[in-house]
């Protein structure tokens, strides 16, 4: 499992960050990104297709799931245990949810089918330019290594990570990005950037001050960095 000081590690190579020029106030000097849905293409079907009946699998899925997967897998992402919330699965859906609850998590790298197109790129082009580069995740302390398992590459990328599993802090309150902005040493909000797919987690960034976008594709969030005269 990736370690505590890995997840929440500030400037680890000496990078310089872009400064502030004279004619700019609040000059962008770092950008923030989500996980899932930003650089990571999650999705739930892929950790339990082909185990289980196609049937369940779009019910499990949904966006109604009736069996609270998504539920479940929010308490961890706030810092819950598996072994803490497997009971309550069993006591409401009956053994055989549990079961493939517990199968899922274990299962969760299949999850995480590839890295969102365009973003490796423009991480790369971020930090050739000078830029910090960080990550802001609502993640379970318990799975979140899966993603650097799979995709070291953007643990190489990444400056730090603060995952919400660890701090038992999470997207979209308040706290959890000035927390974030502590550990990556940003003093000035304006002078960063937030990238979420979830237009509450987007909202909460910029009421703390930072600069925030709807992440819908690398394409159009390099545009945005571009609008804000990030230099790539």
């Amino acid at each position: 499992m990736t370690t505590l000081a890995t997840q929440t590690a500030g400037p680890q190579d000496g990078t310089k960050h872009a400064e502030p020029t004279e004619h700019e106030a609040a000059a962008i000097s770092d950008v923030v990104f989500d996980f899932c849905g930003v650089l990571i293409d999650w999705q739930c079907g892929a950790a339990l297709r082909g185990r289980y009946p196609d049937s369940l699998v779009d019910r499990i899925c949904a966006p109604d799931d009736p069996y609270g997967f998504f539920d479940y897998e929010d308490r961890m992402d706030h810092g819950e245990a598996l072994a803490d919330i497997l009971p309550d699965v069993r006591r409401d859906h009956g053994d055989d949810i549990a079961d493939i609850f517990a199968d899922y998590i274990a299962r969760y790298d299949d999850s995480l089918t590839r890295i969102i197109p365009g973003t490796e790129s423009l991480l790369k082009d971020l930090k050739a330019a000078g830029y910090g580069v960080w990550g802001l995740t609502n993640w379970s302390y318990e799975t979140f290594h899966f993603a650097f398992d799979k995709f070291p590459q953007l643990k190489e990328l990444l400056d730090g990570t603060v995952v919400s599993g660890v701090e038992k802090q999470f997207k979209p309150n308040a706290g959890f990005y000035r927390l974030a902005l502590v550990r990556f040493g940003i003093a000035d909000p304006a002078s960063s950037v937030f990238f979420d797919d979830t237009p509450r987690n987007v909202e909460g960034a910029k009421s703390v001050g930072m600069h925030a976008f709807l992440f819908d594709d690398a394409t159009h969030a390099r545009r945005e960095l571009q609008s804000l005269g990030v230099r790539i």
